[in-house]
């Protein structure tokens, strides 16, 4: 106990200072993401990690991470409602860029979920199910962590238009990375295909944007490129870059996830 109180100490003294964060984030604005990885390497590892979903902007960050040999944990939020193309992406992107992504999970698995909740919560009350599949692990894989690093990107949602390459996370004394949060789609993807990088095949089938099989579907020509993300209901985000209320937890018909 004494040992962990002391790190803690250590990390308080070493936060970064309002000042530091607002000239870091001036730096690295409109820059080489390369740079700002960098700097948060040299700020914040070994505690520092990245979030990947497997999606274009997140693969983007891997293989820079890969190719740079940079030395930053990769994590993912497995749902166990992936796509099965997801799930082979994932065993793909490790072997080509000799990382591992390890493995974050709910606390129940979707038999559990269903026992406790109801059968296919995601349909009745899919920002109950985003807190426990999701958010709630967030939680788990961040801790201990002094900064985590996102492929956000300011034109993707309105909740993100306002996203700074580095800025406070709404966790108290967390560091939020946003690398590409001032590249567009065509950036992405002409980043993808200079470095071939391997993507879902289901872009190819209509879904520019995969989160869990039975939450998104194909999005037909001149429609937004999120309206496959819980169509049918206003729900945008899982709640992962979204401030919510802390007083209120999201019940049965869904809330602050």
């Amino acid at each position: 106990m004494a040992d962990a109180a002391a790190r803690a100490r250590s990390r308080d003294v070493d936060a970064p200072t309002d000042d530091e964060l607002a000239g870091a984030a001036a730096l690295l604005e409109g820059g080489d993401p390369v740079a700002a990885l960098e700097w948060a390497v040299a700020r914040f590892a070994p505690h520092l990690t990245l979030a990947c979903s497997f999606g274009p902007e997140d693969l983007v960050l891997v293989e820079l991470i890969g190719r740079h040999r940079l030395p930053i944990e990769i994590f993912t939020l497995d749902t166990g409602l992936f796509f099965p193309e997801t799930v082979a992406l994932w065993r793909e992107v490790e072997a080509r860029y000799g990382v591992k992504v390890r493995a974050v999970r709910p606390a129940q698995d979707l038999a559990a979920q269903a026992d406790a909740h109801g059968p296919e919560l995601w349909r009745r009350a899919p920002d109950r199910c985003c807190h426990l599949r999701k958010v709630v692990p967030l939680e788990a894989a961040l801790a201990g962590k002094r900064a985590w690093i996102t492929g956000i990107r300011r034109d993707q949602t309105p909740d993100r238009a306002t996203a700074r390459t580095v800025e406070r996370d709404r966790r108290p004394g967390l560091i939020k990375l946003n690398p590409l949060v001032h590249w567009s789609h065509d950036d992405v993807w002409a980043h993808l295909y200079l470095h071939d990088v391997p993507t879902n095949p289901l872009h190819q089938r209509g879904y520019p944007s995969i989160g869990c099989a039975p939450c998104t579907s194909p999005v037909a020509a001149g429609e937004d490129p999120r309206t496959g993300r819980w169509r049918g209901s206003v729900k945008t985000e899982c709640g992962l870059h979204v401030v919510a209320d802390p007083g209120v937890a999201p019940g049965p018909g869904g809330g602050a996830a």
